[in-house]
Parts: C-alpha cells; structure tokens; sequence
C-alpha cells in the first residue's frame, strides 16, 4: 500500500474506533458467551517440550530493574522457562463459584490476552534449534520448526540468546470490543514486550527489539504465513521479532532468513481453532494491511539519557518473581486513600525512557508518549492537570514547573482544581478513573508519525503500553493498585487542553489503592500443573490437544 492510502486508511480506522459522547465505536450489543475464544491455543502435532517452572523467589529485588542488574544467568532451558514463565505465563486462577479463570504476568485488556509468544533459537543446553511455540497453560512449548541443518542456523547467530516473537489474535479482543478491539491488541503488544524486558533484566539479560525486521519476516520465522498450519483456525498477525539474551544484538534481517532457509525447517502443527464461530469488524484488516512493517526502516536509537538513576519505591526490595505474579488489574478504588507525594513522583521517574533499563532499553526510538496527568489524592500536591512530557516533542501548553518535583523529571502544573469529572468523564465515566489517587491520559503526535508510516500506528501503542506496565508495576511497589482503561472519549482530553487534531489520546491508565472483591478466592498459577500435562498428552496421543480450558468467564 502506498504511504499516503495508508495514512488515509489509518485515519479513517481511527476516527472509526474513537469514542465519543453519545457515539460510541461499532462493538457487539451483547457478548455472545458461546463463541467466546479459548484463551489458550496450541498446534495440534507439534512436539510438546515441557519447562521447568521458574523459581519463586527469584533472588532478584525489584530494585535490580532501576539500576544494576544481576549477572546474566546462562541461557539454557530452565533459564528460558524462568523468562517465559514470568513475562507470559500464568500468575494465578481466579474462582468465584464454578467459574474458574487465569491472570497471566503481562497484562490484557479485559484479560482476553491476544498476545502469542514464540521462541526461534539456534539451539541451547536443553532445547534444540528452530521455532517454538510457547502454551502458557501447560507452560511449556511446541516444536513448531525443526532444522535438519541446525549448524547453518548456528553459522549464522549473533551470539548467546534467542529471538522472542510476538503475534496477535485480533478475535480475542474483538470478539468483546468489536471495532476498537485491534488497538487493544497493539497496547497488549506493548505490555508484552515490557513484561519481556523486565523478566529478561531479572535473569540479567537485554532486550531489544528488531525494528529492521519487516512482517513478513516476522511471519517467516514464526510459521505464521504457513496458510495450511492455520486453515480454519483465526489468523495470527505479526508483531514483533525482539533479541534477548546476555548481551545486546541486533541480527541482519536478510542474513538471517536465509540461515533460516538453509537449516530447511520441518514445520509440525496445526493451530487450534478457538471459537466455533466469529465476526469479521470492518476497517481492521484494512488498518492491518495499512500498518504493515516493511524491512529496513528502522529509527535511530535514542541518545544515552541524562538523567540520575530512578528515585526509590517502598518495596523495591521484593523479590522480582513475586512482583511480576503480583500485578494485577484493579477493578476498583476506595475513593480515599492518598499517595504521598514522593512516592508519586518516584513513580513517574520510573517513566522516564532510560535506554540502559527496562523496558525503554528495547524501545529503539526516542519517546513520543507524554503523559497529562489528573490528580486527585496525592499528599504535598495540589489536586489538578499536571504534565510529564518524558522528553517527548508534542505542541503542548507550557505550564509552570513544580517546584516540589526533581527538575530532571520536567513535570509542570497546567492547571488546579478538582479534575476528578474530568477524569471520570473521559474514561468513559468510569467512577474506578476518579476514585484514584490519579489518572493519566498518553497523548502522541499520531498524525506526525504516521507521515513517517504506518507502522507508527503501531510502535505508539506498543510504547503507550510499555509506559502502562510500568504504571502497574511502579503502583505495586508504592503499595497501591493500577488498571489499564482502553475505554475513553478520545477526544475528550486534547480539547480541554486546546491541541491540535494531530495529537491523539492513545491509552488511559489509572492508580489507587485497590478494593478486593471478597467472594474471590485465589489460586496458585500450576498448582495442577502436572496433571494438565498428563491430560494434554492423553488427548495428544488420541489425535488431539486439550479440548478447552477451564471455565473462564
């Protein structure tokens, strides 16, 4: 598609998925239970590899993600099922009666979790080369690829690691939220590769993702173009191919697909189709096909940052693995408790894109995401619109400077007052957005960077993602609770702060102190795990994968 059709397609998804007052974007009237997508999927025929579970604790403090790093661990089996365990896999089942659902470690809009993870490696102590599917239920992988000549894919590695792939299952997300879902995926994306990041640098490992790989590259690697491993199943779309491992590497695109094609790949599996019937929400895959990452055009990495290292959080001393598993989703506020203010300011350094931590060390462009906060409890500071512009260049007001904040931080007052209408209104007058300590609105200059291409479209709401999971993980530190909202008025904001159309409200986000719901009842993430495995391979041996997960509404 040429640059200026995808521009228009783009905008014209935009304008489609946005909310606004009394005109909400195009999603189901109801949801309809029945075709509600298994949240697991597999490929029926590929060999099963089972990982060690990682260990809990870890031995690595949460501190280590805002400064020194532990030393790389070795990259072997039970070091990747460590990665995987704690950036996609389970964190715990929720029960409230019959109903029995699972909360994973990276974060999920409405926890419909369209994010699949896939493993291609040259091979390491315990796992031989080619592309591996990672199943988080059994937590454990498919053999998807099998070189017959590995020695060519090793002839041409960068060195100690793996390439991590993501892909999408739209159908997850828009089997809930119709139009809007594929935004929903995208900032999934991005909370994905953050939770990669921050279990990566727990392990003392980097991440970075590889901007020069194109989709279809992507696709190549992952078995996601193969047409007859998905027939009849719901497609997967490319995201992202990251490099992770002791050190840095950024392998060449060409060089290595054609390493790939010389080991000659055995594909095995076919995917597993996840509801019995499903809706095709128009201007999606026209956005898809307008957002598509060619090869090559890659930014330049941003500039080694100038700011001291991060400001201290109440609990940074806890383990890392039991942080990671403790995130959760708040679903509502007690409408009191106040965040003192140095804890609130520490959090927001926490935001700021240090290319040396996770997960900005994987972003390789400079910041485009600033964020317009709305206060409302925070002790030392006056309730009202605030501004964090993170060194992104947007045509924002000014404001004054807030003298109790760090300079470094750059955070400016817009305006006082009690914006706690404001909050709850643009959130799509949802109370949880005003009964926080704040609420935060990520604006980005979407017109800007889609001028630059379509993908831009993308990589602004993996980064707004990225910026949520450290909201979520910075809010666990301080002793508070966070929650994603993908549900606001978009236009709602950069109106009441006077900007231009080109800025857009990409992701909203909010932090306080969490309401437990009592009739809840928590449970370990595998407690059953080895019982799973022996039934998954029963059902394997008689032609055929788990039937479904448990009951998960």
């Amino acid at each position: 598609m040429d640059p200026e059709a995808a521009r228009e397609a783009l905008a014209a998804y935009h304008r489609l998925s946005s909310h606004a007052p009394g005109r909400y974007a195009p999603g189901p009237g109801r949801l309809d239970w029945a075709s509600q997508p298994d949240p697991f999927r597999r490929y029926a025929g590929a060999p099963r590899l089972d990982l060690p579970l990682p260990p809990v604790p870890l031995g690595t403090p949460a501190a280590a993600l805002a400064g020194t790093g532990p030393p790389p661990r070795r990259p072997d089996r039970e070091a990747l099922g460590a990665l995987l365990g704690l950036s996609f896999g389970l964190a715990a089942w929720k029960q409230w009666g019959a109903s029995r659902w699972a909360l994973r470690c990276n974060p999920s809009s409405g926890n419909l979790h369209p994010t699949e993870a896939y493993v291609v490696t040259a091979g390491l102590p315990g796992l031989p080369a080619g592309t591996w599917h990672y199943v988080s239920l059994l937590h454990a992988l498919e053999h998807r690829a099998a070189p017959a000549r590995p020695e060519a894919l090793a002839e041409a590695w960068p060195g100690e690691g793996v390439l991590m792939g993501l892909s999408s299952i739209v159908w997850r997300e828009s089997w809930k939220y119709g139009v809007r879902a594929w935004r929903y995926c995208n900032h999934d994306a991005g909370h994905a590769l953050a939770a990669l990041a921050c279990a990566a640098a727990a392990l003392g490992w980097r991440t970075r993702l590889l901007a020069r790989f194109g989709d279809d590259d992507v696709a190549a690697l992952l078995g996601l173009d193969r047409a007859a491993d998905l027939d009849g199943a719901e497609p997967e779309v490319p995201d992202l191919l990251a490099w992770v491992g002791p050190e840095a590497a950024e392998p060449d695109p060409a060089a290595l697909r054609a390493a790939f094609a010389a080991a000659r790949p055995a594909w095995h599996g076919r995917a597993s189709r996840l509801s019995a019937t499903r809706v095709e929400w128009p201007g999606i895959a026209e956005a898809e096909a307008a957002a598509r990452k060619p090869r090559g055009a890659a930014p330049p990495r941003p500039p080694a940052a100038k700011a001291p290292p991060p400001a201290a959080l109440p609990a940074d001393g806890l383990d890392a693995a039991v942080l990671f598993r403790r995130r959760r989703s708040a679903v509502a506020f007690d409408g009191r408790t106040a965040m003192p203010r140095a804890h609130f300011l520490a959090l927001l350094d926490r935001l700021l894109a240090r290319p040396s931590l996770p997960p900005w060390e994987a972003l390789p462009w400079a910041p485009r995401v600033a964020l317009v906060l709305l206060v409302h409890r925070v002790e030392g500071l006056a309730p009202g619109v605030y501004l964090l512009p993170r060194g992104a260049s947007l045509p924002l007001p000014a404001g004054e400077p807030v003298p109790e904040a760090p300079a470094h931080l750059g955070l400016a007052r817009l305006a006082a007052g009690d914006v706690r209408e404001l909050a709850r209104t643009s959130s799509c007058h949802q109370e949880i957005a005003a009964d926080s300590c704040f609420a935060a609105a990520m604006l980005a200059p979407l017109e800007q960077a889609l001028a630059e291409g379509g993908w831009w479209y993308r990589w602004l709401h993996w980064e707004a993602g990225a910026v949520g999971h450290m909201l979520y993980l910075g809010a666990e530190l301080a002793g508070l609770r966070g929650t994603g909202i993908g549900c606001f008025l978009d236009a709602l904001v950069p109106q009441a702060l006077g900007l231009a159309p080109g800025v857009a409200d990409l992701y909203h986000f909010t932090v306080g102190a969490g309401v437990e719901d009592p009739r809840l009842t928590t449970l370990p993430p595998y407690g059953a795990l080895e019982d799973l495995r022996r039934e998954d391979a029963a059902c394997l041996r008689g032609g055929a994968g788990l039937p479904s997960a448990p009951a998960r509404r």
